[in-house]
């Protein structure tokens, strides 16, 4: 059970959002805006040697915005090559790009569906630009009645897809990892949902990752006893560095490789 960093980044700038709030007609709920760039939290990870953590672009492909966050990433890679992953706005034909610049995997959600249903045809193209093993799934997913569903489109759209662990070993030929947000409790500190890390626990595969609600190292712990040690977690708004209570160095000293 490791922590894996995270570096969100909209409008150029380093965030931490709330999910949820993510629309392109608006601007997101902001927790936090830092004055740092992101060389200066890649350098952070670098010397406590924090390596799998991910850099996610919130701007929309193909905007002035998305660009100016794009850039700052970058300074990510350059900082701590081949140790940071990258999302937002990924597909086959610029996967490369990214790969080329430093990043250690491609996180992708949305390039995996097509008129709203899972492309295998995509899932090849991706694993053959860049191979399997520097491919990240992001299966990131919002409760609908009794069960939990693949979001999209920078979690603004629910699939049809279930996410459970059966999901997971289906997929697994194509990915070398998943990242996995609780869409409901992402940026809002109140507590991980215990019932998706449970249902991911089951999973008898590569490395997961969960992200969503953790607000407090008892809930650290929880994760750890529901998923018997098998996930590994991300913490955003609720660390110091970015505004919150948790302090960073302890974290990162516990849970490093």
């Amino acid at each position: 059970m490791k922590f894996r960093p995270c570096i969100d980044i909209h409008n150029g700038r380093v965030k931490q959002i709330v999910g949820s709030s993510l629309s392109d007609s608006s601007n997101p709920l902001e927790n936090f805006v830092s004055d740092k760039d992101s060389a200066y939290f890649a350098n952070l990870y670098k010397d406590y040697n924090l390596k799998g953590g991910h850099a996610i672009i919130l701007n929309k492909a193909g905007t002035d915005e998305y660009e100016a966050s794009k850039a700052e990433a970058f300074k990510a890679f350059k900082t701590f090559p081949g140790s940071l992953q990258i999302g937002g706005g990924i597909n086959d034909e610029n996967a490369f790009e990214f790969i080329k610049a430093g990043a250690s995997h491609v996180i992708v959600t949305s390039y995996l569906f097509e008129n709203g249903k899972l492309s295998f045809e995509r899932m090849n193209k991706l694993r053959e630009a860049v191979g399997k093993e520097k491919v990240v799934f992001d299966l990131s997913c919002k409760k609908v009645s009794d069960k939990y569903f693949v979001t999209t489109d920078r979690w603004q759209t629910v699939t049809e897809t279930v996410m459970d662990s059966s999901l997971l070993k289906e997929l697994e030929e194509y990915c070398d990892e998943y990242l996995i947000h609780a869409v409901d409790v992402e940026g809002k500190q109140n507590g991980p949902e215990l019932e998706i890390i449970a249902e991911l626990s089951k999973y008898e595969g590569g490395p997961v990752t969960y992200a969503g609600g953790i607000r407090s190292m008892e809930d650290i712990e929880a994760i750890g006893k529901a998923s018997l040690g098998k996930l590994d977690f991300t913490i955003g708004s609720a660390l110091d560095i970015f505004g919150g209570k948790l302090d960073f160095i302890e974290i990162a000293k516990k849970y490093s490789e």
